[in-house]
C-alpha cells in the first residue's frame, strides 16, 4: 500500500492506547475463535455419517427416552454390523454431588465395542461374571484412591432399587486405561453391569438408554444407519443413530440451548469493541485534526484522507483480531487433544477464519467511517485556526 507507512505512523502515535485497544480486540477474537468452534461442532454434527466405525442409536423423540431392548437381535442381524452394544445413563452421585463423574449401566461386550479402553483380560472376564461389578478410569481411580477389590456406593438421583433403597454398591473389578495419550480425559467415568442395574431398578426393566453399533466396513455407515432407523419406523419407539459425536451434541443440548448462548455472548463482545475501539478512532483522529489539514494542503485529496483513517482503523482490528484467532486456534488444538471427546469442538478452519476476516473488516468499516468522514469534509482554515 502507497500510503501504509502513514497508516502505521498514525496508528502507533499513541502507542500505550494502542496497545491496550490490541489487547481488547485480541481478547474479543480469542472468544470468538473458542465460541465458534464450540458452535460449528454443534451445528455441524448433523446426519451425515459416512466413513465412521462406530454408531449411536437413540430415541428418535428425545435422548432420555428409553428404547426397547428387542431391537437387539434385529439390529445384530443388519448386514454390516459387527457388534452392537447398549447403555444407560445412571447418574449416580458419589458422597457428594461434587464429585460428579459420569457413571453408566453397560452391556458384558461394552468394552469390546470401544477398544481404545484398554482392560487386561482377566479384568474384563471379572466385569462379565461379577453381578455387582464395576470398572473405572484410571484417573478416577487415581482421584479417589480406589483399587481392584473396593466397594463403590453410589447415591441414586434417577433410579431407586426395588426395595426403596436409593444406594447402589458396587465392587470395583477393573481399572481401565485409554490406548491414546491425548484421549486420557476419558478415564474419569465408571461402567457397571447392566444385567444387576436392570434386575434391580424399580422401574424401566427391559428398555435400554441406547444402542453402540461397530461396522465392519465403515463405507456402509449410511446404509447401515439407515436400516437400523427403519426397524422402528411408525412405532412408538421410533430410533435415530448418528455418530458419537453427534450423539455427544445430542446429550449437552439436552442442558442449554448453545446456539443461542453463543450469539448472546458474542454479540455483547462486539457491540463492547465497537464501543471502545470506536471511543478510541475518534479521539485519535481529534488529535489530528491539524496533521489532517496539513495533508489537505499539501495535495492530499478528500477520497484520500477518507482512505487513510479507513485503513487506520481497519488495521487496528485486524492486527488484533489475526492475533487473537491464531491464539484460538492453538488453544482448541491443545484442548480437544486434552479434553478427547467429550466436549465437542471444531477446530479453527478455513470457514472460520473467513468469518472472523470479514468481522474485523466490517467493525473496521463501522468504527473508522465516521472519524473517516469528518477528516474528509475537514476545512484547512478551519483546521489550522483550532475551530
Amino acid at each position: 500500500m502507497k500510503y501504509l507507512h502513514l497508516v502505521w505512523a498514525a496508528l502507533f502515535r499513541r502507542k500505550t492506547r494502542t496497545i491496550f485497544t490490541l489487547i481488547s480486540v485480541l481478547a474479543a477474537f480469542l472468544l470468538f475463535g473458542l465460541l465458534d468452534s464450540v458452535h460449528s461442532a454443534f451445528s455441524g454434527a448433523a446426519d451425515s455419517v459416512a466413513g465412521v466405525d462406530r454408531l449411536v442409536t437413540i430415541s428418535k423423540v428425545s435422548f432420555t427416552v428409553s428404547l426397547p431392548k428387542s431391537l437387539l437381535p434385529r439390529i445384530q442381524a443388519i448386514p454390516n454390523v459387527k457388534d452392537v452394544a447398549y447403555a444407560n445413563w445412571f447418574g449416580g452421585i458419589y458422597q457428594d454431588p461434587k464429585n460428579f463423574f459420569p457413571n453408566e449401566a453397560v452391556s458384558d461386550n461394552f468394552f469390546d465395542v470401544f477398544s481404545e479402553f484398554v482392560l487386561p483380560p482377566e479384568q474384563r472376564e471379572a466385569f462379565r461374571k461379577t453381578r455387582t461389578g464395576a470398572v473405572v478410569g484410571a484417573e478416577l481411580a487415581k482421584k479417589f484412591g480406589w483399587k481392584i477389590g473396593d466397594k463403590i456406593p453410589l447415591q441414586a438421583t434417577i433410579f431407586p432399587q426395588k426395595g426403596g433403597s436409593n444406594v447402589w454398591t458396587f465392587d470395583l473389578v477393573g481399572i481401565y486405561h485409554i490406548a491414546d495419550p491425548k484421549q486420557r480425559s476419558q478415564e474419569g467415568a465408571l461402567f457397571f453391569n447392566w444385567d444387576y442395574f436392570d434386575e434391580a431398578r424399580q422401574f424401566g426393566n427391559g428398555n435400554i438408554g441406547w444402542y453402540i453399533e461397530r461396522l465392519t466396513d465403515r463405507n456402509a455407515a449410511d446404509q447401515v444407519a439407515s436400516a437400523i432407523d427403519a426397524l422402528s419406523a411408525n412405532s412408538d419407539h421410533e430410533t435415530k443413530t448418528q455418530t458419537e459425536q453427534a450423539f455427544n451434541v445430542a446429550f449437552i443440548g439436552q442442558f442449554a440451548d448453545i446456539g443461542l448462548i453463543v450469539g448472546a455472548i458474542m454479540a455483547a463482545v462486539f457491540f463492547t469493541l465497537i464501543l471502545l475501539t470506536g471511543n478510541t478512532m475518534a479521539q485519535a483522529v481529534r488529535e489530528r485534526i491539524p496533521e489532517l489539514a496539513v495533508l489537505k494542503t499539501i495535495g492530499f485529496s478528500n477520497k484520500s484522507v477518507l482512505g487513510l483513517v479507513l485503513s487506520e482503523s481497519i488495521l487496528l482490528i485486524l492486527i488484533g483480531g489475526v492475533l487473537g484467532l491464531a491464539i484460538a486456534a492453538v488453544v482448541v488444538g491443545a484442548l480437544k487433544a486434552s479434553l478427547g471427546s467429550g466436549i465437542p469442538m471444531a477446530p479453527v478452519d478455513a470457514v472460520t477464519w473467513a468469518k472472523g476476516i470479514a468481522l474485523m473488516i466490517g467493525i473496521g468499516v463501522v468504527i473508522g467511517v465516521l472519524p473517516a468522514l469528518r477528516g474528509m469534509r475537514l476545512r484547512i482554515v478551519d483546521a489550522l485556526a483550532g475551530r
